[in-house]
């Protein structure tokens, strides 16, 4: 029988991730989306930082898209009426 010229001794498995999104930062804030936005860099919160989509299928964090509602109720890529469509905690 020959000896196998390589021995296997340890693995590490490794996968990569990402969501099925075309937009990968925030329009509002311009952080990556799966990044915490801007308030929760200062505020250091970044287990609260949610992931908002729209019907329009635009994402954005939830806090930078809240702040944007209090003066436009319009979705800031397309200006088309904002509408939720779900959050992802991240």
């Amino acid at each position: 029988m020959d000896t196998p010229k390589i021995r296997l001794v340890k693995t590490k498995a490794v996968a990569l991730w990402s969501l099925d999104i075309i937009v990968d930062k925030c329009a509002i804030c311009r952080n990556h989306i799966m990044d915490t936005c801007i308030e929760c860099q200062t505020e250091e919160k970044s287990m609260e930082c949610k992931v908002a989509w729209g019907s329009c299928n635009h994402a954005f964090h939830m806090h930078c898209i809240s702040q944007w509602l209090k003066s436009k109720n319009i979705c800031p890529l397309d200006s088309k009426p904002w509408n939720f469509h779900h959050t992802l905690d991240k």
